[in-house]
């Protein structure tokens, strides 16, 4: 392993990567130079072995603090890669079942036309409670009792199962409050206990005050004047009674720079990692579930469950599997946004364009996160540039 010492047009950037995966180094690097990177993490772990733990720039611009090597951010909906993995772990055990009504756990949601929901229905993202039509207050969405008590209540947006649309925050109280009904615990209590502190992975769903110091603030993503709406900007704009639009207005009350914001146990998108965090997720799943899950949950979890050309709520086309994120590859469309992996690859991305995703077929385990947020829902050219520069380097090995 080469250690890594270099200037970048915000600071420098440090770590250690075997030689023949410089060219993911030399993509990272280019990110600051030509993508206007500020500060961000990437690790790639190739068969068992770390390969690649690089980082730098600014973690706050603020401040001027630069981005170290213990650095965690927001990576937003790369937590619901997390948050399916609980209940995955949950149903290698034979505690969950993903065929099973959603009601043999939680009797209260199959209130107001909810009864034939079941678990697949909440990890596909077909379930049909995507957003609250009601106003959110601020600070409820902290509230998780309140919450689920939101969803047991509302009426779904479709009959479950009959379409999809990404569930952008309520993914983390439908899934969670699975985990939390069987398992006993919370989720992010779930998550600590029997994922990341027996692996040694920094991976906070509800972070502890004392990790606070740690976090970097995430910037917003600005959209430049001139730039063309997407169909999600334009439903939008145009209707705010709509599903992009009541999904835009609950984001609202979620504050991702606050305190309480990182403290809540936001399993759709207020996870709180770095790369090492988010490829240590996915390293036992590109290792064939190792003592996780085990191969029959492991290929049920990454098969594709539903797919659409016209998202209910992100307004593209998109591929869910049971949780997770596969390619969604929408180049030469109207509606550009995609995320390119490998044939069975599975992960998640993040808003702004954080990723964490699995290859079992090259052992490949990946995270990418940084604190100045992209266009668009999946990933910009930040990421995907990191990670074809990953896959053209294990293709060569």
């Amino acid at each position: 392993m080469e250690q890594l010492r270099q200037p970048v047009a915000t600071g420098d950037i440090a770590g250690t990567f075997d030689p023949r995966w410089r060219p993911v180094v030399d993509r990272f690097a280019a990110n600051f130079a030509e993508h206007d990177e500020v500060g961000a993490s990437c690790c790639i772990v190739h068969d068992g072995t770390t390969v690649v733990d690089i980082w730098g720039g600014v973690a706050d611009p603020e401040t001027g603090r630069p981005w170290e090597a213990d650095t965690i951010s927001v990576v937003h909906s790369c937590t619901k890669g997390a948050t399916a993995l609980c209940a995955h772990v949950l149903a290698s055990r034979g505690e969950l079942d993903v065929e099973a009504p959603v009601a043999e756990y939680w009797p209260e949601f199959a209130a107001n036309g909810k009864a034939k929901a079941t678990v697949r229905m909440m990890l596909d993202h077909s379930v049909g409670v995507p957003v609250f039509r009601d106003r959110v207050e601020r600070g409820e969405l902290y509230d998780w009792d309140r919450v689920i008590g939101r969803l047991e209540a509302e009426a779904p947006h479709w009959e479950p199962g009959t379409r999809n649309g990404y569930h952008m925050l309520n993914f983390g109280w439908t899934v969670g409050e699975l985990v939390r009904r069987v398992s006993g615990r919370s989720l992010g209590t779930f998550f600590a206990e029997e994922i990341c502190r027996p692996r040694g992975i920094d991976f906070w769903i509800g972070l502890p005050e004392s990790e606070e110091a740690r976090v970097a603030p995430m910037i917003p993503y600005v959209r430049a004047k001139g730039e063309p709406l997407s169909a999600f900007a334009v439903d939008v704009v145009q209707d705010r009674s709509s599903i992009p639009g009541l999904a835009i207005a609950n984001i609202a009350r979620m504050e991702m720079n606050a305190r309480e914001a990182h403290a809540a146990e936001i399993g759709g998108g207020g996870g709180i990692t770095n790369a090492r965090g988010l490829a240590g997720l996915y390293t036992p799943l590109a290792a064939g579930g190792g003592d996780l899950v085990d191969a029959g949950t492991l290929d049920r979890m990454r098969a594709v469950s539903v797919a659409t050309n016209d998202d209910a709520v992100l307004r593209i086309a998109t591929r869910f599997a049971l949780g997770f994120m596969v390619t969604m590859d929408n180049r030469g469309k109207a509606e550009t946004d995609s995320v390119i992996l490998g044939d069975r690859a599975f992960g998640h991305v993040g808003a702004g364009g954080s990723i964490g995703f699995a290859d079992i077929d090259h052992g490949l385990a990946f995270g990418y996160s940084m604190n100045r947020m992209g266009p668009g829902i999946l990933l910009n050219e930040r990421g995907q540039g990191l990670v074809d520069a990953a896959y053209d380097v294990v293709g060569s090995l």
